[in-house]
């Protein structure tokens, strides 16, 4: 089997020795993907393509191409040798019977020609469609929209018959653009934000700020594990959790609701920055997108950035909503995201669209950021290659769900206290105590044992993490509401 590997258009613009070093990263970065799935190839370098050969003819080969930043697109073919146009015909007639067969009506041929002949590409796409249609019964040429094409390369004496186009990603190899951290949440626009450095080229690292607990992380690393199974195995990536429950409290109780948004973003970027300090990178990857939600309006931001000498990329600034979920559908992360609570969002309902500088710092001074610099210390890194093995060792659970409820059950409503006012949980019968989501991991040791708990939030997602979290730290009282069910 060969493969014609075809470059992003990008790469083949470049000056000479760009083109030549970007080719070499490509390949290099093939040849690893290979490697880590097995399959044994050969690369060729050529000028303006790669050849690839393989003794295996398997769907995975194709994936694994569709998926590397940097090919344009790559082509199945068959190479022959030939010393005339009727050669030429007589083997498109071998390769390509089956297919031939199956016409009902009409094809063409199209030919791309180098090397010295006697013929050009007009010339043998005249003789060879004259040839194919006179063995064909009923079946004509139609230049313009033809049912198939039979598409041929001609390099001296020998041409391929390109049996299928694959497309690729695009864009630029993994390695000719610097390192990045992306502040991942594992919801739509990070985890498509992510995507969209790959693709131009960054190695991608991920930074977590975690605020619900091991099951959340376990959530956020399936998104991470497969961003970078699919799209950047050809490198080591690194994953750096830190516990922000802190951080949230401290925030909530010292700051004023309506600049919680904007502060919680500012600690999020300044403990990233310390990260990317340690490891020398020099480019910070947000989901942000302009105007999407309060605190990312164009004047929040600026402050936002204000707190990192870190360049922010923010690829999605001008999407909205439905566009980020189509490109997570696209690839693959959709299903992954769906079920991962948007944290920030919820815990920033009241933001301001426009605060100052000197509000801001202002409300800053309340904060006690000893406590921001002892989460950044108590890091912990993960080789995101080494995932599968840490999620694998996780005990498997189910923590039971509940729709109707009896005089018995206490509910727990884990919502902010912005959303437990705005929409207050009242239940006949049954007791409600409202412990928001960041409270919950010290308080629910100091309740009852022997009493059942079930937690509820809006849409029963993150009283599902929560719970499991729970459930995994020994806690079996703990249950999940979910009226809607």
């Amino acid at each position: 089997m060969k493969i014609i590997v075809k470059f992003s258009p990008e790469i083949t613009i470049k000056s000479r020795a760009v083109r030549v070093f970007f080719i070499k990263v490509l390949i290099s970065n093939i040849a690893s993907v290979f490697k880590k799935n097995n399959e044994s190839v050969l690369i060729i370098r050529k000028w303006d393509y790669l050849e690839i050969k393989s003794n295996n003819n398997n769907q995975k080969i194709y994936i694994i191409l569709m998926n590397i930043p940097g090919i344009h697109h790559f082509l199945l073919v068959r190479e022959s040798c030939f010393n005339s146009l009727q050669d030429i015909y007589e083997k498109i007639m071998l390769s390509l019977s089956h297919d031939i067969k199956l016409l009902e009506k009409s094809f063409c041929v199209r030919v791309k020609r180098r090397g010295n002949h006697d013929f050009t590409s007009q010339e043998a796409e005249r003789y060879l469609g004259n040839k194919l249609c006179q063995n064909m019964n009923n079946v004509k040429v139609d230049l313009t929209k033809p049912e198939k094409i039979v598409y041929l390369e001609i390099k001296d004496n020998h041409f391929f018959i390109i049996i299928k186009r694959y497309e690729g990603l695009g864009g630029l190899p993994i390695g000719t653009q610097q390192e990045c951290l992306s502040l991942i949440s594992g919801g739509f626009d990070s985890a498509v934000a992510s995507y969209m450095l790959i693709k131009r080229g960054c190695k991608v690292h991920y930074c977590f700020f975690n605020l619900g607990g091991d099951m959340h992380a376990i959530e956020v690393c399936k998104v991470i594990y497969f961003l970078w199974h699919k799209f950047s195995s050809s490198h080591k990536i690194k994953f750096i959790s830190i516990d922000f429950s802190e951080v949230v409290k401290e925030i909530i109780s010292k700051i004023k609701d309506n600049q919680i948004g904007v502060v919680l973003k500012r600690m999020m970027i300044r403990s990233a920055s310390l990260i990317a300090y340690r490891f020398k990178i020099p480019a910070l990857i947000t989901g942000e997108v302009l105007g999407q939600v309060s605190s990312q309006t164009l004047n929040n931001l600026i402050l936002i950035d204000s707190v990192s000498d870190h360049m922010i990329f923010r690829p999605l600034i001008s999407y909205d909503k439905e566009k980020i979920i189509d490109l997570a559908r696209k690839i693959g992360t959709e299903m992954l995201s769906k079920d991962i609570p948007e944290y920030c969002g919820l815990i920033s309902k009241k933001s301001t669209i426009k605060t100052t500088k000197q509000h801001i710092e202002f409300e800053e001074k309340n904060f006690d950021f000893t406590i921001l610099d002892r989460a950044v210390s108590q890091h912990y890194i993960i080789d995101v290659q080494t995932i599968p093995d840490q999620i694998i060792n996780q005990p498997l659970f189910e923590v039971e769900t509940k729709k109707i409820l009896n005089c018995n059950d206490i509910v727990l409503d884990i919502r902010t206290e912005i959303e437990q006012e705005r929409s207050p949980l009242y239940l006949i019968g049954t007791k409600v105590q409202k412990i928001p989501f960041y409270q919950l991991i010290d308080k629910f040791s100091t309740l009852d044992p022997n009493k059942v708990y079930l937690l509820y939030c809006n849409h029963g997602i993150m009283s599902r993490l929560h719970a499991m979290h729970l459930f995994k730290q020994g806690f079996h009282n703990v249950k999940i509401y979910r009226p809607s069910l």
